[in-house]
């Protein structure tokens, strides 16, 4: 089972996203829920890493898991930011709707520090 923790602010801006575990669907290597919710992370890591504005962190600790966290300067960045946002959350959604004895998203919302 793959667990996707994401914490949101109150704007609806992505501010974490953890993903953790396997979602046993298929063999390793072949497994469509684990290949969704990777490819769904790591574009919007990728497009975020490097964007002016914005500070993405990334850790991968091991096999499995998966840590993403950031911050948007105010203007443009928050509104490039937000565009991330809802995609990522739509596309983890979808999958947990499609696969839920695979996959389970949580999403919480907490003021940003």
């Amino acid at each position: 089972m793959i667990t996707v923790v994401m914490v949101l602010d109150e704007q609806g801006l992505l501010q974490s996203c953890d993903v953790q575990g396997h979602a046993g669907a298929g063999k390793r290597g072949n497994d469509i829920v684990c290949a969704a919710v990777s490819v769904l992370v790591r574009t919007a890591q990728s497009t975020l890493t490097g964007r002016k504005g914005i500070t993405a962190k990334s850790k991968a600790k091991r096999r499995g898991v998966l840590t993403l966290e950031v911050a948007a300067e105010s203007g443009a960045a928050q509104d490039f930011l937000a565009g991330i946002s809802a995609f990522l959350v739509e596309g983890l959604l979808s999958v947990a709707m499609e696969y839920p004895d695979n996959c389970v998203v949580t999403i919480t919302k907490e003021r940003r520090k």
